[in-house]
């Protein structure tokens, strides 16, 4: 039995997984995070260790515990954890959707110039990425810069709690800046020019490779034997795709979490001209992949369920269900294009196209005619739009899939499905995986331990399903909400600085 731990934005979950890959029990514990001030995004690191622990111990009851083999771990990436000599946190982890690192990228791109940075890095200096998150601290914080003992990403802090040991795998290291992707270890120039001190780094793995192991406070808190080996793992969107098996050089996936990702799997490191695309290491040996992101997508759904539907979201708690479905139901109520109205999903700034910490989200185009439903279906077809920029960025750089594989909650809706397929403008389906971040550390495990033999063989098992074609029924005028974006962008940046 394998054990996937996936520390998320708003929960960890982990999964039990039989060597047949069957899922054989799950657990998950909910938690927010705190927004102090506009922009800004912060947690304990607490918050997630606690979690870590209570759904491994949940897991630790099932009857079939005794022979589990190993722990694979996945999360959130980019967030900057920084660690004591007494190895506890310093301070609130700043999150992967914090902006408050802006002004230290305009700096530092002044600086190095922006060219030069993507050609050592493969991608733009953002506020979301690691290394800019450091230089803040240094700048607003030096104490706590000259207390850090070690500079970890989430799920390495919580393998940290759980083992004493500070590592790292290469896929969750590319995004911290700092990282040569292209030969897959840390980059002392960059270290230097970012005034990291590569001693604060972990050790550097591949995803799959055993690099911890339990300790004994850790196995009594949990109820699992000290000793028990610990894997890499990956950052959340290569253990996804590893986990809906997208591993081969030209596929291609779409998820909708928190934020929303288009990834392309590579059997080389190659980076987009101007950044916008994310170049990073997959969590497979000799593979890459290319990666476009909006930073809120599931997150403008979320917000839409507080703003819009409260109502829906108390019913739902009521009767014991899900809100979400409540709440396509009523955009699916609402016309293809909305009647003229369009919503933005910039509430935390954007990367994939326009890498601008400073745009906001906003609905355009209102009149007395729309309701509820036109808002709610705007949301939706604006974090599809989204979706597109990054698929269009793809192709921008000779990318050209012939399907693209859904995952995230946007999948498990055959309506919303059916509008990213005639948006995407190619066949989709999904794969049997409900949790693929956790399910992807959870095979990681499994090929550090010798159960797979390698990534091929622990996926063999994943098949198509929900295939959907494209329609022509679901018609939304992309120029309009690029033309929108490039006419209130100038309004952005004087009203959020």
């Amino acid at each position: 039995m394998l054990i996937g731990l996936d520390v998320g934005t708003s929960s960890t979950k982990a999964l039990l997984v039989a060597p047949d890959g069957a899922v054989v029990a799950a657990a998950t514990r909910e938690y927010g995070f705190d927004t102090p001030r506009p922009g800004w995004a912060q947690t304990d690191p607490r918050v997630w260790r606690r979690a870590s622990i209570a759904v491994l111990r949940e897991l630790a009851g099932h009857p079939r515990a005794k022979s589990i083999q190993c722990i694979g771990l996945t999360g959130q990436m980019h967030g900057l954890c920084l660690v004591g000599d007494d190895g506890e946190p310093l301070a609130p982890a700043i999150m992967w959707n914090d902006q408050r690192s802006a002004p230290q990228c305009d700096r530092l791109e002044r600086l190095m110039g922006a060219p030069e940075i993507v050609a050592r890095t493969g991608n733009r200096l953002m506020p979301g990425f690691t290394a800019p998150k450091w230089a803040w601290v240094v700048e607003h914080e030096p104490s706590i810069a000259r207390a850090a003992r070690h500079v970890l990403l989430p799920k390495d802090d919580v393998r940290f709690a759980l083992t004493g040991t500070a590592a790292t795998d290469v896929s969750d290291a590319s995004g911290m800046l700092v990282l040569d992707c292209a030969s897959r270890r840390w980059s002392k120039s960059m270290c230097h020019d970012l005034a990291l001190p590569m001693d604060l780094l972990g050790s550097l793995h591949e995803s799959h490779e055993v690099c911890a192991h339990l300790n004994a406070a850790a196995a009594a808190a949990t109820g699992l034997p000290a000793g028990l080996p610990v894997v890499a793992g990956a950052g959340d969107q290569a253990a996804q795709a590893l986990g809906t098996g997208i591993i081969d050089d030209g596929q291609v996936s779409c998820t909708i979490g928190t934020s929303g990702v288009v990834f392309a799997a590579g059997d080389r490191w190659r980076a987009s001209p101007d950044g916008n695309l994310h170049a990073f290491c997959h969590a497979v040996p000799n593979r890459w992949h290319l990666m476009g992101v909006m930073l809120s997508a599931g997150g403008s759904l979320q917000w839409a369920k507080r703003a819009l539907a409260p109502d829906l979201a108390d019913a739902a708690t009521n009767a014991g269900v899900d809100a979400y479905p409540l709440m396509l139901e009523l955009a699916a109520a609402a016309p293809a294009g909305c009647d003229g109205l369009i919503f933005l999903p910039y509430l935390s700034g954007e990367r994939t196209p326009h890498a601008d910490p400073h745009a906001r989200g906003a609905f355009v185009g209102m009149t007395p005619a729309h309701s509820r439903h036109h808002l709610l279906r705007a949301v939706v077809e604006g974090i599809t739009m989204g979706l597109v920029d990054g698929l269009d960025a793809m192709r921008a750089v000779g990318l050209t899939p012939r399907s693209i594989r859904l995952s995230g909650g946007g999948a498990r809706s055959a309506w919303w499905r059916q509008l990213m397929t005639d948006a995407f403008g190619v066949p989709t389906s999904t794969v049997q995986v409900t949790d693929g971040g956790a399910y992807g550390a959870a095979l990681l495990a499994g090929i550090g331990t010798g159960c797979w033999t390698d990534a091929a063989h622990a996926t063999r098992h994943l098949r198509d399903q929900d295939a959907c074609a494209p329609s022509g029924i679901n018609a939304m005028p992309q120029d309009r909400y690029r033309a929108a974006y490039r006419a209130l962008r100038p309004w952005f940046h004087e009203a959020h600085p």
